[in-house]
């Protein structure tokens, strides 16, 4: 394997439930702590709120094992992104927040204005996820009628005035989608917050190439990742720029291989073919050409869900994509394996690695624990810092 540099490792807040089983607050059949009205054995007992109590333990968890960030989500079954993250910040002493918001619901003044609250209060802990929308039900209940193309012809003027906002002057930008005048800040943030994006179709390409920091995707076969990496750094060239990347998995780990498949087997255990019917019906609806990437991995095998058909790549797993929208991958296998995989995808390019896992207070221990100090062996992840211990804490 070519030797790379440290990866930048990244956990996830599950502000919208934690649990178990995949059954728990699966895409679409939200509202209830089975997730599914078909499947109430699932039961309140695999059902975690997300209350701050519980956030801060996840977040506190990932900052004591090593990870730099943590991805706090966005959508309408999740809590407020900013909000938590803000309440977080006074939880932790040196994780950041890659926080995810979609442009089309705030100004870009504005979210200028919060990142830079947010960067003076939490001592330049904020990363910004932005999140154009895949979904036009979702995007509907927001007032937001646009369609696809229009929606990330917004987003670049968003990131336009967004960065305007910061440069020290007062910024003006006349748009199709907005119209400022001496957009400004009271002063610029320090440091400027990085600001990452994925999507897979040819518009968020172009708006990747011309706008954004940092470039994510859903975990895929290390082939497409390749091809989509190629892609993606040709149009950043075309614009005179370059591009980190990032990629996003679910993972489960344990001392040995057939401990980790056995846990993803639990993952599914008692599934309904028509829940996953249901979840997939929802997502057959997205917009979102990634979404349709992911369906695509597990398609003829969502009845049988077995790991000879899901396990699509050596340790990649698409059984998460039966029943959750988005990143619908995970590693699988012993923390070696898992770490391979990882060194892998770093050798496609891949800095940045989001990471999650259910649930996700124990799965950071056991990422963290098990795969984190075997890549920090190979040099694929940086030494774990010394820190002052957390509140309440000693570490």
């Amino acid at each position: 394997m070519t030797k790379q540099s440290a990866a930048t490792f990244h956990w996830f807040l599950p502000t919208a439930s934690d649990g178990r089983s995949l059954t728990v607050g699966t895409h679409g059949t939200h509202g209830s702590a089975a997730g599914s009205d078909t499947a109430p054995e699932a039961g309140a007992d695999r059902f975690r709120a997300p209350d701050i109590g519980y956030l801060t333990q996840v977040a506190q968890a990932a900052e004591r094992q090593g990870f730099d960030g943590i991805l706090t989500p966005t959508g309408t079954w999740c809590e407020d992104a900013w909000l938590v993250s803000a309440a977080l910040a006074r939880e932790t002493e040196r994780l950041r927040f890659l926080v995810a918001f979609r442009p089309g619901f705030i100004s870009p003044t504005l979210t200028a204005q919060m990142a830079t609250t947010f960067q003076r209060l939490s001592g330049g802990r904020l990363l910004l996820n932005v999140v154009t929308g895949g979904e036009q039900e979702e995007q509907a209940r927001f007032g937001d009628h646009l369609s696809k193309e229009q929606r990330y012809a917004r987003t670049a003027e968003f990131l336009t005035v967004l960065r305007g906002s910061w440069s020290g002057v007062p910024f003006d930008f006349s748009g199709e989608y907005y119209d400022v005048r001496g957009a400004t800040v009271a002063a610029p943030p320090d440091p400027a917050p990085g600001v990452y994006f994925g999507g897979s179709s040819q518009a968020a390409g172009t708006v990747a190439a011309r706008h954004v920091d940092t470039y994510l995707t859903w975990g895929e076969p290390p082939a497409q990742v390749a091809e989509k990496i190629g892609r993606i750094r040709k149009l950043a060239a075309e614009e005179g720029r370059t591009l980190r990347f990032g990629i996003r998995f679910h993972v489960v780990t344990r001392d040995t291989a057939a401990e980790a498949w056995a846990a993803a087997d639990r993952l599914l255990h008692g599934l309904d073919p028509a829940h996953v019917g249901q979840v997939q019906n929802v997502l057959a609806a997205s917009e979102s050409t990634g979404q349709a990437r992911m369906r695509a991995l597990h398609e003829g095998f969502r009845s049988g869900w077995r790991r000879s058909d899901l396990e699509i790549y050596p340790n990649v797993w698409a059984g998460v994509g039966l029943l959750r929208g988005g990143a619908g991958t995970a590693l699988v296998g012993s923390h070696t394996e898992v770490a391979d995989r990882i060194g892998e995808y770093a050798d496609l390019g891949i800095e940045e690695f989001i990471l999650s896992g259910f649930p996700h207070l124990e799965e950071a221990y056991w990422v963290g624990e098990g795969v984190l100090p075997e890549l920090r062996r190979r040099g694929l992840a940086a030494p774990l810092a010394a820190t002052r211990g957390t509140r309440g804490h000693d570490r």
